[in-house]
């Protein structure tokens, strides 16, 4: 496969205009390709839709959303056909990463369970801890303990579904599993977002996520680099949509 050739669907779950481009930019960034490689599938544009989108790709994202919840299926409809696509890239092995609502869309796809906390969430950058599974992992063997990474979610999963194998975590919750015999990878960190992204998003949604000016000035101030989750992407590209 020639990494010029390559083809990603993106299954973008972005209501705003700045923060789609984004996105889309920065999936590409970190995945080392071209923004035009990227065809995108906006879930608010087209909530109902089947494997047909699946047409002429080499590979599937699913990115994050400040704007939808995988816990109101009834207030956002595309929640229901995004996680019938899931298990079928699963059935045909079709390579897949998701990230933070893609994760937590495939736990609930999968039969696991996600909850919403009301305060006291994951919001800046934090340090992701590894499973012995992770060793083995062709994305993670060589990773770090304790490598940083975005997160900024009010849902979680605190286990992986079954037949899913979990390879990194947090204290509060699962942050990354692999579904055992597809290429499928998900992390409930954000690998597509650094931290002048961070600071820019937290900023444009400060109403969502702190508790006032204070709060989101200490975030901020907290928050660090994280180049080694970003290569997460990169990985995936070369390491397993090139290597097949």
């Amino acid at each position: 496969m020639n990494r010029a050739r390559l083809t990603l669907l993106l299954v973008q779950i972005r209501d705003n205009p700045q923060t789609r481009d984004e996105e889309w930019r920065s999936f590409a960034q970190f995945c080392g390709l071209k923004p035009e490689q990227i065809r995108i599938l906006n879930l608010f544009d087209t909530p109902q839709f089947g494997p047909e989108v699946l047409a002429g790709v080499d590979g599937v994202l699913v990115g994050g959303s400040s704007e939808a919840s995988v816990l109101e299926p009834e207030n956002y409809p595309f929640v229901v056909p995004a996680m019938a696509l899931l298990r079928h890239c699963i059935d045909i092995k079709m390579p897949v990463f998701c990230s933070c609502f893609g994760h937590q869309l495939a736990v609930r796809a999968l039969g696991g369970e996600v909850i919403r906390d009301q305060r006291d969430f994951e919001m800046g950058t934090v340090a992701i801890s590894l499973t012995d599974a992770a060793r083995d992992d062709v994305l993670y063997h060589d990773m770090p303990e304790g490598f940083m990474a975005v997160s900024v979610h009010r849902e979680r999963a605190l286990t992986v579904p079954q037949g899913c194998t979990l390879l990194a975590y947090t204290e509060p919750c699962t942050h990354s599993f692999r579904v055992d015999g597809a290429p499928f990878w998900t992390t409930q960190f954000h690998p597509e977002v650094d931290r002048a992204v961070l600071i820019a998003r937290l900023t444009q949604f400060a109403h969502h996520y702190t508790d006032g000016e204070d709060h989101l000035r200490e975030v901020l101030d907290s928050a660090v680099e994280t180049p080694l989750s970003n290569d997460l992407l990169r990985r995936f590209v070369d390491r397993v949509l090139l290597a097949d």
